[in-house]
């Protein structure tokens, strides 16, 4: 299956659940696999900014991608967040997190400090350099203070390119050109 023809249909970003004592609460968190599972859902998306990513450690973030795909295996594609306003870190979490199974990266722009074009640009690109997987920019203005115009999206698309992209251009229009 293409990764054009995976990511078509509904796609669920994940909220995580915490228990009394503020830790990722797994057993809550399973539940909520299932129903969505259950509820036709035909990709996942964890670790998004609807997943509390800002707000959880490294260490939790390994744990929810490996009990998530503990648990859903290769039934449904699953997206994962990985974006923030240090590129260095983005890279860092990029070469070291679980992503085997993934699907896809879905990358929010930097947040607050307000890069330029130029510099939303460049750390697109950095990101797509080391990336193991397909990248997909996620625009969220009003959350990072930064819009990411069409011209550098395009630009991005014409310009930033990694094995995965290579492998997939005629089939990802959607994501890269």
């Amino acid at each position: 299956m293409s990764l054009r023809d995976s990511l078509k249909g509904t796609g669920v970003a994940l909220v995580t659940p915490f228990n009394e004592k503020q830790e990722v609460d797994f057993a809550a968190y399973g539940r909520l696999l299932e129903f969505v599972l259950h509820g036709g859902a035909e990709y996942l998306v964890v670790l998004g900014t609807t997943g509390e990513a800002s707000t959880i450690d490294k260490s939790e973030k390994i744990a929810i991608l490996n009990y998530t795909f503990e648990k859903v295996g290769v039934s449904v594609p699953v997206v994962v967040g990985i974006g923030g306003n240090n590129t260095s870190s983005v890279i860092q979490d990029l070469e070291t997190y679980p992503l085997q199974q993934a699907t896809a990266i879905l990358s929010a722009s930097p947040y607050y400090n307000k890069p330029s074009q130029e510099g939303l640009f460049k750390h697109y690109q950095l990101l797509a350099e080391a990336s193991p997987k397909p990248l997909i920019l996620y625009n969220v203005p009003g959350r990072t203070a930064s819009n990411i115009t069409a011209e550098t999206t395009i630009r991005i698309a014409n310009e930033c390119h990694n094995e995965i992209h290579k492998h997939f251009k005629n089939d990802c229009s959607f994501l890269c050109k």
